[in-house]
């Protein structure tokens, strides 16, 4: 059996990707969720066909690349505690260095400035603008030491960053026709940022046996009971947003439907896992967010826009 400092490039990268940013997992959620906010945009903007190829394809891989950047920066800023507490993780074991880690950050900004001028300079000044948070959010907004330590404070000023790459996903389509956003985009980038937020505590909300020391969770810093209902609020937050959503683009009686059942088995699981906190409870809450978010992004965008071509 071959060990990993004997492994070829390809193999390193795909064991890395298996443990830190597993594709088959991510790829559905951020197509969703960008081909959501291109069809969202040329609902309000009142245009009844589907997006371009090119519009979709860059809207895309530049949302996946953003995501994939946020995991790469988090292997610079959390260096020295996965050396300390998690040193099962990639880096830490030496499967890839961080000089590597740098140079495949290099790549994914020279595909998404590429992408980004081919389909419209215009473009450049938004994606400058996501990384530019990126950026902040790397370096704690300047005061570390006090942001760290209040980990709810953290989660949101983190989750801003959800608003904005949504924001770049809808101006792949209407930035190539007008200057300004469609009126009515708000609501849709307010919902993008309870659902970040709702996927962030889904996969920080452990079972008491998945607490470990030196990582941090939403269930040790809050108590699980407070974390679940923070996860109920948030919920019923992108629950009301999705609806106004729906309301907007005159897809809302299909949006209450789904949402609504998605809400029943939401609050059904976050009492179950309250009750019985094991693992199991744990793995099905994270899933649960993903789902959550890839419906919420379909009944938005992608069904009503379907829904509004088949009419005419």
């Amino acid at each position: 059996m071959h060990t990993e400092s004997e492994l070829s490039f390809f193999q390193r990268w795909r064991i890395y990707q298996a443990e830190r940013f597993p594709i088959l997992k991510f790829a559905p959620l951020l197509a969703a969720f960008s081909y959501c906010a291109v069809c969202l945009s040329r609902l309000l903007r009142h245009d009844y066909t589907w997006p371009s190829a090119l519009s979709s394809l860059t809207a895309f891989v530049c949302v996946f690349l953003f995501f994939l950047q946020l995991r790469f920066l988090d292997e610079f800023k959390d260096a020295e505690v996965d050396a300390k507490y998690r040193p099962e993780r990639p880096v830490p074991r030496g499967l890839v260095s961080l000089s590597q880690i740098g140079k495949a950050f290099a790549v994914t900004v020279a595909i998404q400035l590429a992408l980004t001028l081919w389909l419209t300079p215009k473009l450049l000044l938004l994606l400058f603008l996501v990384w530019g948070y990126m950026t902040l959010m790397t370096i704690e907004f300047f005061v570390p030491e006090w942001i760290k330590p209040r980990l709810l404070t953290y989660m949101w000023t983190h989750m801003l960053i959800m608003p904005l790459i949504d924001f770049f996903a809808t101006s792949c389509d209407w930035l190539t026709i007008q200057n300004l956003p469609p009126a009515g985009l708000l609501l849709f980038l307010l919902v993008s940022f309870f659902n970040g937020l709702l996927i962030e505590l889904g996969r920080k909300t452990w079972a008491p046996e998945q607490e470990s020391p030196g990582v941090d969770s939403y269930s040790s810093y809050c108590g699980l009971p407070k974390a679940l209902r923070l996860f109920q609020m948030i919920m019923v937050a992108s629950y009301l947003g999705a609806l106004g959503v729906g309301y907007q683009v005159s897809f809302f009686v299909p949006t209450v439907v789904v949402m609504s059942l998605l809400l029943l088995v939401g609050m059904r699981h976050t009492f179950r896992f309250r009750a019985m906190p094991d693992v199991a409870g744990a793995k099905k809450l994270e899933t649960f967010s993903g789902l959550w978010v890839i419906a919420s992004y379909l009944v938005m965008g992608i069904l009503p826009l379907g829904a509004a071509i088949w009419i005419r």
